[in-house]
């Protein structure tokens, strides 16, 4: 009779592999209903965010309160900012949204600005004070890059329903609604592109810091008019 004992199993490489996998089953599920990481490609949006910057996203913030003027957003720029179709292979695709979903690189479908226009409002650059106007009252903004104008590109527009106006805070070098003045759909962004609002900078550490959302952003009128 064969007196050999068998040695007890080894957890072994399936056992890791499940781990792995259930890791991220349930890191997709957060990032798919509830928070996410993006990775900020530009200087658009200085000084709130710079580039390089990993951000944290809510994606559940305006479930529960609607989109206001002064919010900063996320959103899918396809169909406006962006072409539906990239028109690149799967593999590229593939590469592209693997960065993406590491935090690695930056997408180039999915942007961040402020929301400057809700539906309804008429916004206009700019008054006598070079400031944008919504519905005729000048807009305080004191969130804009240093030294930047609220605008040098003239405009004069009505958000239809179910749209927005995006602008970055680095005026000068942010590519957002001006731009796509003379597009189909005049730079308007529709509401439900909207992924969620920015609550955290992750990284670099030295600028680990929560994003407070704004109050409405003011409009406000003086004495003066000015």
């Amino acid at each position: 009779m064969d007196q050999t004992k068998r040695q007890p199993g080894k957890p072994g490489w399936r056992f890791a592999l499940l781990a792995v996998l259930a890791a991220v089953l349930v890191s997709g599920l957060i990032r798919s209903l509830w928070l996410d990481v993006y990775y900020i490609p530009s200087a658009s949006m200085e000084p709130l965010f710079g580039t390089g910057d990993r951000i944290l996203v809510s994606r559940t913030d305006f479930q529960s309160e609607p989109i206001r003027r002064g919010d900063v957003v996320v959103f899918d720029g396809r169909g406006s900012f962006a072409p539906l179709n990239s028109g690149e292979g799967p593999l590229q695709e593939a590469a592209a949204a693997a960065g993406h979903w590491l935090g690695l690189t930056g997408s180039d479908t999915t942007y961040v600005k402020r929301v400057i226009g809700l539906p309804g409002d008429h916004v206009v650059c700019c008054d006598a004070g070079k400031r944008l106007t919504v519905n005729g009252q000048p807009l305080v903004e004191p969130y804009l890059y240093d030294g930047d104008a609220a605008s040098t590109q003239k405009f004069d527009v009505t958000v239809p329903e179910g749209r927005l106006w995006l602008l970055g805070d680095h005026r000068s070098v942010s590519a957002d609604s001006r731009s796509l003045l003379g597009a189909p759909g005049g730079g308007m962004v529709r509401s439900d592109r909207v992924i969620g609002r920015p609550v955290q900078i992750l990284w670099p550490l030295d600028r680990f810091a929560s994003v407070a959302r704004p109050p409405s952003a003011a409009i406000t009128t003086t004495k003066d008019g000015q």
